[in-house]
């Protein structure tokens, strides 16, 4: 398969690079008018899905949500993955997956083989078991034209405090991870297919290189208090490369496929026109 980098960036040169969230947890699907079920869930999902998958870049399903209904909701999931990339999305798996040895393997097998239920187009990974342990998601991802975003900078308060330490050599554990980033992605045009979570809350970051020549994705905007208008201030030059994402921000318009669509599309023009100034 083409590699992942290359189908997004022509997906967001034709889409616009917005990736919504489908994260039905129960507070959503009340709103929704929806039992807290697997039916309730099935419903909410195909919605978000029917609604923007044949407009966006990326959908983003969060899988602890599905998970959380044992395995007929892995089930909701498998067939959320398919009809959206059917659709033409591309789909990120938000699983944040970080292991050792053999169970990064069978994490990797899991989202990341072609032949999986549960293939995606890219994965979430946390790398604070050291970055090398995720050498097997890597490999599985080039061996199968997938990606991988993996856990920098990210947006909740808390990750400060890992990811802003200082190593030994003067560098932060955040920073690191981004160089490790941008070797994965040396020499590949026209994008990397190794990606970092940056969070677009974060403000000024321009004591950090974010120039991985990879992807971006940029949780915040809506709920968590960023807009598409903070995006070039956050992420400088390289924000030509960012995936922002927005979750309740388009969901909370639901059930209504028509007032998804709406919100979808009004956050794409303000992601395109915040770009563009740039």
């Amino acid at each position: 398969m083409e590699p992942f980098g290359a189908r997004l960036r022509r997906a967001m040169d034709e889409r616009g690079p917005l990736c919504v969230g489908i994260d039905p947890h129960a507070s959503l699907l009340a709103e929704w008018g929806l039992n807290d079920d697997v039916a309730g869930l099935e419903r909410f999902s195909r919605t978000v899905v029917e609604a923007t998958a044949d407009r966006v870049a990326v959908l983003k399903p969060q899988s602890a949500f599905f998970e959380r209904f044992g395995s007929r909701g892995v089930a909701v999931l498998e067939k959320t993955v398919e009809e959206a990339r059917a659709a033409g999305a591309l789909v990120v798996m938000d699983a944040k997956r970080g292991d050792i040895g053999s169970t990064m393997a069978a994490y990797a097998e899991s989202f990341l083989h072609k032949d999986a239920p549960l293939f995606s187009d890219a994965l979430t990974v946390s790398p604070y078991l050291g970055y090398g342990s995720l050498a097997p998601a890597v490999a599985l991802a080039r061996e199968n034209g997938a990606g991988l975003f993996v856990l920098a900078l990210t947006s909740n308060p808390e990750g400060g405090e890992v990811q802003h330490a200082v190593r030994a050599d003067g560098r932060t554990v955040g920073a690191t991870m981004l160089a490790h980033l941008a070797a994965e992605n040396a020499g590949e045009e026209p994008l990397g297919s190794f990606g970092a979570v940056v969070g677009a809350t974060l403000g000024d970051l321009s004591s950090y290189d974010l120039d991985i020549d990879g992807p971006l994705l940029a949780p915040g905007i809506g709920a968590q208090g960023a807009t598409p208008a903070d995006l070039p201030g956050v992420f400088g030059a390289a924000v030509r490369n960012v995936v922002p994402n927005v979750s309740r921000g388009v969901l909370r318009h639901g059930p209504d496929a028509g007032a998804l669509r709406a919100a979808a599309d009004r956050f794409a023009r303000e992601i395109e026109a915040a770009v563009a100034a740039v």
